[in-house]
């Protein structure tokens, strides 16, 4: 996935419906919160290691970090939120999963999974990915998103 996170977590925010404060902003954050290590990559790793490699983008990590912080904020405002959160990171990594490669083996193993390849058929990588079948789903995605923002409007 390359552009439909953020819509995605706007499908899930929405969806929640839940009244409690911050839920639909944490959905936001969730859906789009692996990617920041992308800056790591560009201006400090130099690319260097994938950075689907860094922790932010292991399953592993994410179900730990849950199984710490869920029960310490359970009997809190917070609750909502954070499963909102985590539920956006894991659809995010789902979403990285259907082209992209996502360790989902971590720690046992540091292969790289997908559901389906990109083959490097044009010279700029973006290009493969752009005109590759799968990129319509993340039209979809946009669309989908685009009429619920649309229908939450009237």
């Amino acid at each position: 996935m390359i552009t439909a996170h953020l819509p995605a977590g706007y499908i899930l925010g929405q969806r929640l419906d839940r009244p409690e404060r911050w839920v639909f902003a944490a959905a936001l954050l969730g859906a789009v919160f692996p990617d920041f290590d992308f800056t790591f990559y560009v201006f400090v790793d130099h690319g260097r290691i994938h950075h689907h490699r860094y922790w932010v983008h292991i399953p592993f990590f994410w179900a730990i970090f849950g199984a710490v912080a869920l029960p310490l904020v359970w009997r809190t405002g917070a609750r909502w939120p954070a499963l909102a959160f985590l539920a956006a990171v894991f659809l995010h990594l789902l979403l990285d999963t259907l082209v992209g490669d996502i360790m989902w083996g971590a720690p046992v193993s540091t292969r790289l999974m997908s559901f389906f390849d990109v083959p490097p058929t044009y010279d700029f990588w973006l290009w493969s990915f752009i005109f590759h079948w799968s990129f319509m789903v993340e039209i979809a995605i946009w669309l989908a998103a685009l009429l619920l923002w649309r229908r939450a409007g009237t």
